[in-house]
């Protein structure tokens, strides 16, 4: 299958400026391509995927990726996809978070293959050098107000307000996609959906100043069939730094996948076989019970951004949770399994009562609530249901010389370390 066609058949075309020609294109030869990524945060997260994991896709096919990081842009604000203006950062911040995002993306490139190595670029290098009266000479007369105008994200942003330095974004990115054909021979830009405006502007701009074709691709705004936002769980946004968001909670959000979802994901985020993946879709409506499929999702997701040992070791606490081996965990493996459950420290004591640790901890409101779910068999800790209201903990009792992990119920959890 080639690449179009393979593109085609996981739903990853969204906008394409000229499917046939680019086809054509791409059956002559490797071609350059290039993504955007601005640095709005310390960290991509899981809805950036789609267009590195796209880069990726064509390098895998012989083509050579350039992975953009907005390190000039990231400090104007791009006004596509938002209804409000973004906060301007400090320009040591956008430094610091386009070092971050450079080494995240470095992850899924492979710099080092000597046919189509990939590349990392970073536009403050000409941004950066621009001056103004030579830029708008230059550049800016090519772009009549009109055409600016007409672009959705100006034009979604008329009624609620638009900076003029939101306004110039669409021109940055355009002379972003100008420096790299010239530099690089960039013939491709790809992006999310909402970067149709400024992926056209680009094209029109190197036709005029180069007389040159080049190609536009958008992939698709991830969505949820609940109406829920792609990307967010409880605890927020899921990031690919571990640090935000840990290997095991990364796991966990592929695992709870909705069957409506699971073989939609499968396709976009990735790198199965066309015959694997419609195997999968065979399972989720034979045995969706099984959950298969968002097992395998899961793990295919936390090796490719984490790697294999985070991968096992999420496996590890997965089980453990669901078997109640708790004592099978590290203090490191419990302090990630509970991360974002609430937690309490003891200090200066040598043991506590069961009623008073569940009302210390919230697992109780007050000590009559604490021997009702005690009675109800609706406490465990450390794994073992736990009903006798007389019954203590010693620092001894702690997993790992430290935690006591009382569960009420069948969600709810709370994390006790026990101070020295």
């Amino acid at each position: 299958m080639d690449l179009i066609a393979d593109l085609e058949f996981r739903g990853l075309i969204y906008q394409v400026t000229d499917l046939e020609g680019l086809r054509e294109r791409l059956s002559r030869g490797r071609i350059v391509l290039y993504v955007g990524f601005d640095p709005t945060a310390d960290s991509l997260h899981v809805g950036h995927l789609l267009p590195v994991l796209g880069l990726r896709r064509f390098q895998l096919a012989g083509h050579i990726p350039i992975a953009l990081v907005g390190g000039g842009t990231g400090l104007i604000g791009d006004p596509s996809g938002k209804t409000t203006e973004r906060a301007l950062n400090p320009q040591e911040v956008v430094e610091a978070w386009s070092q971050r995002i450079r080494s995240q993306l470095e992850r899924f490139l492979d710099f080092e293959v000597a046919s189509n190595p990939a590349r990392i670029a970073n536009n403050f290098e000409w941004l950066g050098e621009l001056k103004m009266i030579p830029f708008l000479r230059d550049i800016g007369k090519h772009f009549s107000l009109g055409y600016m105008l007409s672009k959705e994200s100006v034009k979604s942003r008329l009624e609620s307000g638009i900076s003029f330095t939101e306004f110039c974004y669409m021109l940055l990115q355009a002379y972003d996609f100008l420096q790299l054909a010239k530099r690089y021979n960039c013939e491709l830009q790809a992006g999310g959906s909402d970067q149709w405006g400024n992926i056209t502007a680009g094209m029109d701009l190197i036709q005029k100043v180069l007389g040159k074709k080049v190609y536009g691709l958008t992939f698709p705004l991830v969505t949820r069939s609940d109406g829920t936002k792609f990307g967010k769980t409880e605890q927020g946004a899921v990031w690919l730094d571990p640090e935000r968001t840990t290997p095991y909670q990364f796991y966990q959000f592929w695992l709870n996948v909705d069957d409506r979802d699971v073989v939609t994901y499968l396709k976009y985020f990735t790198f199965l076989s066309q015959e694997e993946i419609l195997e999968l879709e065979k399972e989720v409506k034979r045995n969706p019970e099984r959950r298969e499929a968002q097992r395998v999702l899961a793990g295919e997701m936390t090796a490719l951004v984490h790697g294999k040992d985070a991968l096992e070791r999420a496996e590890k606490i997965s089980r453990a949770l669901f078997y109640g081996q708790l004592q099978e965990l590290t203090p490191l493996e419990l302090e990630e399994a509970f991360r974002d459950v609430p937690s309490y420290e003891i200090a200066g004591q040598e043991e506590i009562n069961i009623v008073d640790l569940l009302v210390f901890c919230g697992a109780a409101s007050s000590k009559r609530e604490a021997r009702e779910h005690l009675k109800n068999g609706a406490i465990q800790v450390n794994g073992v249901k736990v009903q006798e209201i007389d019954r203590t903990f010693r620092r001894q009792d702690c997993l790992g010389g430290k935690y006591l992990v009382i569960r009420r119920g069948k969600k709810n959890y709370y994390l006790v370390k026990w101070l020295s």
